[in-house]
């Protein structure tokens, strides 16, 4: 899979970044670099993003295990199927951008 970025230049979330469920193995690999000042988090949803009735605003959104409240530069994964991820910027003076790249056989 070709590798998904946002970028988050305020305070917010990001648009989701859907996943494909149908890649094997599942596999996501991401990384967060942080210019200036932030504090952020990155989250993934099990609702389905591709349903007319989606809300990103009401979905269930749960933090990741280890990039949560974060200040510096991160890396992470999910090694689980989740259906999308995004970040959620508590605090910034710069921008946060989140590179997301999916393993597997599509």
């Amino acid at each position: 899979m070709r590798s998904n970025t946002v970028v988050v230049s305020t305070t917010g979330v990001s648009s989701p970044i859907p996943m494909n469920l149908n890649t094997s193995p599942f596999n996501i690999g991401f990384g967060c670099i942080v210019s200036a000042t932030a504090t952020y988090t990155v989250q993934h949803t099990f609702d389905d993003v591709f349903s007319s009735s989606f809300d990103p605003s009401t979905a269930t959104w749960f933090n990741h295990s280890s990039v949560a409240s974060a200040t510096t530069n991160q890396d992470g994964n999910y090694a689980f199927p989740v259906k999308a991820i995004r970040l959620n910027v508590a605090a910034n003076t710069g921008t946060v951008t989140l590179i997301a790249i999916q393993a597997g056989i599509q």
